[in-house]
């Protein structure tokens, strides 16, 4: 009960859901160094996908290990839900991880990050054709248009003269990592209403990285990868990274509407950005990334903002 208090909190929420940002906007430079440290090029996309597999299947034993182990809950479940835990996993890590894994590769951390929230722009569209409640207004549409400016603005590349930068398997592949995250959101929302959203993350990230895992194995017959002291450092927190965040988000979903945690997403692009240029060679934040990270950021913020203004006055 009190746990459950806690967590129904707004200011605990608002807490929780910027560090779950944080996190996963740590892992655009996260992954790009462990992509330098392994020496991988743009081509090895099974060593990838092995790569992405361990992080995850490594990530889902550490939550059920801490939900069986630490809170002594039963991790068994309905044999009606594991066909709906295998679709989320599918969609939520194995879809979206595929495309950011080797998207990511192809652009730069920073300009990773801000493709990445085109999820969130998703997700309020097919919102729309879900929800009967969460239709479009002027002030969703406004934001949209903010983001997806934004968007469109991280491709402009500057130098010379103004150029345009997209290819499928790199800025394309981004989007379509946010497209299957928007799908495994409205699915995560539905079974965490039956189930406990942690242990619902857990198996989703177990059975996701199965089919990453199944991509990769051509890496393990030719011998896989070196790894080196750095490597297993950022792969360990990687894996960390994605149990605590996936965690934290899930448990939002189950006791705040979608609206009032998503508003917080403007963090991960932000974060991810600035963490970017930080901490990768060679990456900059120039004036058009500004201006593409604030519409990115201004269009997420509005969406939901202006949906929390809606219910508010609708009494919900």
């Amino acid at each position: 009960m009190a746990e459950s208090r806690l967590w129904s909190s707004n200011y605990f929420a608002a807490v929780m859901a910027v560090l779950a940002c944080i996190l996963w906007g740590s892992a655009f430079p996260v992954l790009k160094l462990t992509y330098a440290e392994l020496c991988l090029e743009p081509g090895d996309i099974a060593a990838r996908m092995l790569l992405a597999g361990g992080r995850f299947l490594l990530a889902g034993l550490m939550v059920l290990a801490v939900q069986r182990f630490l809170f002594r809950e039963q991790l068994g479940l309905p044999k009606r839900q594991f066909g709906s835990l295998l679709l989320l996993g599918t969609a939520q890590t194995g879809l979206q991880y595929y495309f950011f894994y080797n998207g990511i590769a192809l652009v730069s951390g920073v300009k990773g990050a801000i493709l990445n929230a085109v999820g969130n722009f998703f997700v309020v569209i097919f919102a729309h054709f879900i929800y009967r409640n969460d239709r479009l207004n002027l002030g969703k549409v406004l934001g949209l248009a903010a983001g997806f400016g934004g968007v469109a603005l991280a491709n402009w590349q500057s130098g010379d003269a103004l150029s345009w930068q997209f290819s499928l398997r790199g800025e394309g592949f981004m989007i379509c990592s946010g497209l299957t995250s928007a799908f495994g959101t409205f699915w995560a929302k539905r079974l965490g209403r039956s189930l406990n959203p942690v242990t619902v993350n857990g198996y989703q990230l177990t059975l996701g990285s199965l089919v990453l895992l199944l991509l990769g194995l051509p890496v393990l017959f030719e011998g896989g990868i070196r790894p080196t002291p750095l490597f297993w450092g950022l792969f360990i927190y990687s894996a960390f990274l994605s149990a605590a965040a996936f965690s934290i988000w899930y448990t939002l979903l189950k006791y705040h509407k979608a609206g009032e945690i998503t508003i917080y997403r403007f963090a991960i692009p932000i974060s991810g950005s600035l963490l970017s240029a930080l901490l990768l060679p060679g990456e900059q934040l120039t004036l058009s990334i500004w201006a593409a990270l604030a519409l990115v950021s201004v269009g997420i913020f509005a969406v939901n903002a202006w949906e929390n203004r809606t219910c508010r006055c609708r009494g919900e």
